[in-house]
């Protein structure tokens, strides 16, 4: 096991394309860092860039103590996990996690020891002296999680993993990836464009836009503080409500915030200094209060319902306020229907601002 630093770390394709810029950051040995953000954003390519199927086009890259810029993918002792398996389909699942052991040429009794491991850890004795085809896509990608840890990698990267398999199955091998990293201990890189798989996995996560990295930081963090309008509304499902706003603060000291065609009155510390310079603010879904609670409190905003999701536990009201979309999530199941007007409360310590920028105040 190994700590990872990308150290200012450029690509650009010879077409002009300028998949990541400037990129630091550091990984920890034995964390699960998750690398998230929109298809194009840079993450697939890092990775890469690390196992030596990339070139950098600047910056440095170190697996522990050594620089691996010029390093083959061999002499990094990385192991890449891929969405689509890349299992060998005429090799029984023994073949397969023993095949990396036999080109290092290893001997025969340790590619026994490490496979016997790896099935223990995996649960995959029974399943030895299958081939792929006979198994399912859970059970390949323990396999190929398995073909990768029998290496005894410095680092073991996933390039989205789970991507070819059904919601049920992506929670239960999303689940096994947690237990087996924490068990093994093992620095693990995983990249996903899922941040609901991003939120439960990583011990910290790096948010990247358009090849920059915008925020890392563990799950609570980057849910609590994002610090710009790209990682609140690319964080949480649904994500944060964010649109443009006009704050004041009135003569009795209270503070106005105009959202769409009306003003909330919140209380005056609800708002940070400098709160006069926000151009938009967010509000998470969960911040919007009952229906029911809603005349007696302070903070209240009048909207027509546009659109109601009943989930049971839980319900997703999608509601208007003038030109200002948002989405309010609301516990059980409140008698709600499309065209409706109704009052939803507003926490206000749950309110986030941003500059003009887009930066976090």
């Amino acid at each position: 096991m190994a700590s990872v630093a990308f150290e200012h770390v450029e690509k650009v394709y010879p077409n002009g394309t300028h998949a990541v810029i400037d990129c630091t950051l550091a990984i920890e040995d034995g964390e699960l860092m998750v690398l998230v953000g929109p298809s194009g954003c840079g993450k697939s390519t890092l990775l890469r860039m690390l196992a030596g199927l990339e070139p950098l086009s600047g910056g440095t890259l170190r697996i522990g103590d050594r620089v691996v810029n010029e390093l083959s993918p061999q002499e990094r002792n990385v192991a890449m996990v891929f969405q689509d398996y890349a299992l060998y389909p005429f090799m029984t699942v023994r073949q397969n996690l023993e095949f990396p052991l036999r080109m290092r040429r290893m001997p025969r009794s340790a590619i026994d020891q490490r496979v016997a491991w790896a099935a223990e850890v995996l649960e995959l004795a029974p399943l030895l002296d299958r081939l792929p085809k006979q198994l399912s896509g859970g059970q390949r990608q323990r396999v190929a999680m398995g073909r990768a840890l029998v290496r005894e990698p410095s680092v073991s990267l996933l390039d989205e993993p789970l991507s070819n398999l059904d919601a049920k199955l992506r929670v239960e091998v999303r689940a096994e990836i947690a237990e087996l990293q924490r068990r093994t201990r093992t620095t693990m890189i995983y990249v996903t464009h899922d941040q609901t798989e991003a939120m439960t996995l990583g011990h910290r996560i790096a948010v990247l836009d358009r090849g920059r990295l915008q925020q890392v930081a563990d799950p609570h963090e980057l849910y609590e503080r994002p610090v710009n309008t790209f990682v609140a509304g690319f964080i949480g499902n649904p994500p944060m409500n964010v649109f443009p706003v006009r704050l004041q603060r009135g003569a009795d000291a209270r503070a106005q915030l105009t959202v769409g065609d009306q003003t909330v009155a919140l209380p005056a510390d609800a708002l940070p200094d400098g709160a006069e310079r926000a151009r938009s603010a967010g509000l998470r879904p969960e911040a919007f209060g009952s229906v029911a609670d809603a005349a007696a409190a302070p903070s209240t905003l009048e909207v027509t319902l546009e659109h109601v999701e009943y989930l049971g536990h839980e319900t997703l009201a999608h509601v208007r306020a003038g030109d200002v979309h948002l989405v309010a999530r609301l516990p059980g199941m409140p008698d709600l229907a499309a065209g409706q007007r109704v009052r939803l409360t507003i926490d206000p310590r749950q309110l986030h601002l941003f500059d003009q920028d887009g930066r976090a105040l």
